[in-house]
């Protein structure tokens, strides 16, 4: 969001709203970014500062300033970064679960991209937005593996070229509850609605496309190697869930929740690339993290190479 002065209107249905949460939602902002305009006296309703717990009223003007901020990544060396592949033009890393990719904004700390600008700092400079720290795509906040950045703008352009040309070999663990078939393909295409995404039966969504086989079975569970031909947010996710097979401990979509596993089990184990200095295929693996292998051998599915 561009820095300067803004100025806002209290629609009449949203009057009674605490205006801290109203103008994170009307903003697009984080709370405590909200809180911190607050702090600094850049927010003045009908011309003065708003008092804590102050609620929104019809038709009441909003101004807020907002500061200029450095788009760039904060660095955080002590940040853990484990790296599964390095040359002059990309980087790969094995993503832990409960890190976000990157941040969605300036100042945001604890994201895979602070960790690597902090080793390789001319990641933000390779990605059109600097916010990216060069990753050519992204995974669930809650989903581990494989992770790819660009050390170049060169590199990141092509890379980019190759996901929307559907060049890349994307391929994902999952354990699933439910019934499912020993192959099939999801063609269903989804949408977003708040905080989840859903099939697009009545027409519109994007485009997606999923297929799948089971490596293992034990009881209702099963151990699915997933592939992803596009690219759409929760795809993998909203897609098992709708076959009435969710993944396991994914609350958001429906699937059971499971001792000692504070995750869903979904991981990044593959991702295949035509490498940006000469098109040969590249592949990067990332191994099972452990709380996954315990989970395995809980159900009785057997050990993954």
């Amino acid at each position: 969001m561009s820095a300067g002065p803004r100025t806002l209107e209290v629609p009449p249905g949203e009057a009674g709203t605490r205006v801290d949460v109203w103008l994170a939602g009307a903003l697009g902002l984080a709370r405590a970014r909200v809180k911190e305009l607050l702090e600094r006296g850049a927010v003045r309703i009908d011309g003065r500062p708003p008092r804590k717990g102050d609620r929104t009223t019809a038709g009441a003007r909003i101004e807020v300033t907002l500061p200029e901020e450095d788009p760039r990544p904060v660095p955080q060396p002590e940040l853990p970064l484990e790296v599964l592949h390095l040359d002059a033009q990309v980087v790969a890393v094995n993503k832990a679960a409960g890190m976000p990719s990157h941040p969605l904004a300036p100042g945001e700390r604890g994201t895979v991209v602070n960790a690597l600008v902090a080793r390789h700092p001319e990641c933000a400079d390779a990605s059109e937005d600097p916010r990216e720290g060069g990753l050519v795509h992204r995974l669930d906040t809650l989903t581990s593996g494989v992770l790819l950045a660009a050390r170049t703008p060169e590199a990141w352009r092509s890379l980019r070229t190759a996901f929307g040309g559907r060049e890349v070999e994307k391929v994902y663990l999952a354990v699933v509850t439910g019934p499912v078939a020993d192959e099939g393909e999801i063609d269903l295409p989804l949408r977003h609605r708040a905080d989840h995404v859903e099939p697009a039966l009545g027409g519109g969504g994007r485009e997606a496309l999923t297929t799948f086989r089971v490596l293992s079975r034990a009881g209702d569970a099963a151990l699915l190697e997933v592939r992803i031909e596009t690219g759409v947010l929760h795809q993998i996710r909203a897609h098992l869930a709708a076959i009435g097979a969710p993944v396991l401990a994914d609350a958001a979509y429906g699937g059971r929740p499971f001792p000692g596993l504070d995750r869903f089990f979904l991981h990044a184990a593959r991702l295949g690339v035509p490498h940006p200095a000469d098109g040969r295929r590249q592949v990067v693996s990332a191994p099972l993290p452990p709380e996954l292998r315990r989970a395995l051998d809980t159900l009785g599915l057997g050990p993954v190479d």
